[in-house]
């Protein structure tokens, strides 16, 4: 993404064009300069600001830079005659340049900008050179933006951060430093030199040092918050590392400030061997480049840590590991729904009891996120506590829906299917009650191949009270393989939108010869997986748990 409040700052005029010669940015100079509403010029062709006479000419170029990546006006500044907002011309210098083919969206204008022209008043020749450095500077920022935008964690961006920015801007070498988890130092947190270019002794004196607000250049950015730029490291009081820097012959550094808000998130110092001048306006760029690259870094720890925090309260809704019963083999498989989804809301479950049988459920909750989460979590541990009792199946899912109804107490209505079986083993014969509400109902494969549907399925849980609920004997014999799935299995679409289906699996099921639990389980996944690559559908969260004897 540009970074708005570096264009929108800028007295020279700006315009970004997308590959089909339609204007996506301008800045609200275009206005001072051409008379120009920005807002208007959104979207139009760039020929309302061309002279009629030079249309033809300035297609014909356009055309030829996108077939051949080549310009004549690419990287100079010429001087052109503009339409200005009134009809007549006005003579410009435009120093027109591409930004090498990054897709960057500009001030969330939709579309891709392809050239940046900045227009000038041709009266100032001081201020056409500096804006020539800033130009190039602001295009090298478009670019690092570009490449931080393809990480995809605040800690890959930080590690791709130091050899962007030193690429882009032509700095030899670079440090960053951020705050330690106490806030009261600065710490080193990465290092990088030019290809070929080691500076080992700054390296090795970097690593050895912290700073505290106003000591040494990272410091002293980060009580001002605001860059600084020092053209003679040998002589500068201000450089705490003046043996060193001297050592690797570097003369010049910069150092600004990453900022989200007033948090400082680090400060990057580049280095650089020969004496160069930096103007003020550079020093601009990068306060606005900090600021930007701190609000897009920010965003990524916030999103991460949102990953972290629902990875974590996922696994709580899951158990750990399952048990071992003898003489069953169990597997379980879970898979998250689309992304963007913080929490799903299937869940199973296999629970010992006191008397010597086993409880097994699977559960799907109507929704995502944190109230679904909530009734995924009442629903797992209602269905213990119920099975810990010495309730049956159907005991145990009629507790559960008593406890969502009381929950819910005339709120939206979110209700729960689930299958609920209670096994055990006596003689060396596994039997097992099955209870089903609302959900699809287990498929039990016998050894001979024969596949046929479990249970009787009754009304979801959480919606009507006093629902009764059918308990199905069933009799696991040696070879036979008992599959319990949610509706991301069979409702799982491909990309013309036909579902996966009960045919499929029944048919899959009967096909394989599983010789384990894990191998149900496992060919079960990969069907769904090759049945919806590449599906413009999203992708609903998927559980399958196996039990063979």
């Amino acid at each position: 993404m540009v970074a708005p409040a570096i264009v929108h700052s800028l007295t020279d005029a700006v315009l970004v064009a997308d590959a089909e010669g339609r204007i996506v940015y301008a800045n609200p100079a275009v206005h001072t300069l051409l008379g120009h509403d920005p807002a208007v010029l959104r979207g139009r062709p760039l020929t309302v600001l061309i002279p009629e006479r030079f249309r033809a000419a300035h297609r014909a170029g356009l055309a030829r830079f996108l077939e051949t990546g080549a310009g004549e006006l690419l990287g100079t500044t010429t001087q052109l005659p503009t339409l200005h907002a009134d009809g007549s011309e006005l003579t410009v210098d435009l120093s027109l340049s591409a930004l090498d083919g990054a897709a960057t969206a500009v001030d969330g204008a939709p579309g891709a900008g392809v050239v940046v022209g900045v227009l000038r008043d041709v009266s100032s020749a001081v201020r056409l050179e500096r804006q020539v450095e800033v130009d190039r500077h602001l295009r090298a920022t478009l670019r690092v933006t570009a490449a931080l935008a393809e990480a995809p964690d605040a800690d890959v961006a930080f590690e791709r951060l130091l050899p962007s920015l030193c690429a882009e801007l032509d700095w030899d070498a670079a440090t960053l430093w951020q705050p330690e988890p106490c806030g009261s130092r600065l710490a080193h947190a990465a290092s990088w030199s030019a290809p070929g270019l080691a500076v080992p002794a700054l390296q090795a004196d970097t690593r050895l040092r912290t700073f505290v607000p106003g000591e040494g250049l990272p410091g002293t950015v980060w009580r001002h918050r605001a860059p600084i730029f020092v053209e003679d490291l040998w002589a500068d009081s201000r450089v705490l590392r003046r043996e060193a820097v001297r050592a690797d012959a570097l003369h010049t550094a910069v150092a600004f400030p990453v900022l989200h808000g007033d948090t400082l998130l680090g400060v990057c110092e580049l280095f650089s061997r020969e004496r160069r001048p930096v103007p003020p306006e550079l020093l601009d760029v990068l306060a606005g480049t900090g600021r930007q690259i701190g609000q897009f870094l920010a965003r990524l720890r916030a999103e991460t840590e949102l990953r972290e925090l629902a990875d974590t309260l996922q696994r709580s809704l899951l158990p750990a590991h399952l048990p071992t019963i003898p003489g069953v083999q169990l597997a379980a498989r879970y898979r998250a729904g689309a992304d963007g989804v913080i929490v799903g809301g299937d869940t199973y479950d296999v629970l010992p009891l006191p008397d010597g049988r086993w409880m097994v459920v699977i559960a799907d909750v109507c929704g995502t996120g944190a109230e679904a989460a909530a009734l995924t979590s009442m629903t797992r541990h209602t269905a213990r506590a119920a099975a810990a009792w010495g309730g049956g199946p159907a005991e145990i899912l009629t507790a559960v829906n008593e406890a969502l109804l009381r929950e819910q107490d005339g709120r939206r209505l979110r209700f729960v299917t689930a299958a609920c079986l209670v096994l055990e083993r006596r003689s060396g014969r596994t039997r097992a009650r099955v209870v089903v509400a609302g959900h699809p109902l287990p498929l039990l494969r016998a050894a001979d191949g024969s596949v046929t549907e479990v249970g009787v399925c009754g009304r979801p849980l959480g919606v009507e009270p006093g629902a009764t609920y059918v308990e199905v004997p069933v009799e696991l014999s040696g070879g036979s393989t008992l599959v319990l799935y949610t509706d991301g299995v069979t409702e799982a679409r491909d990309d013309d939108g036909i579902q996966f289906g009960e045919e499929r699996l029944s048919a899959l099921l009967g096909e394989h010869r599983f010789v384990t639990a894990a191998g149900a389980v496992t060919a079960v996944h990969i069907a769904v997986e090759q049945h919806v690559r590449g599906s413009r559908h999203g992708a609903d969260d998927l559980a399958v748990l196996a039990l063979r004897c």
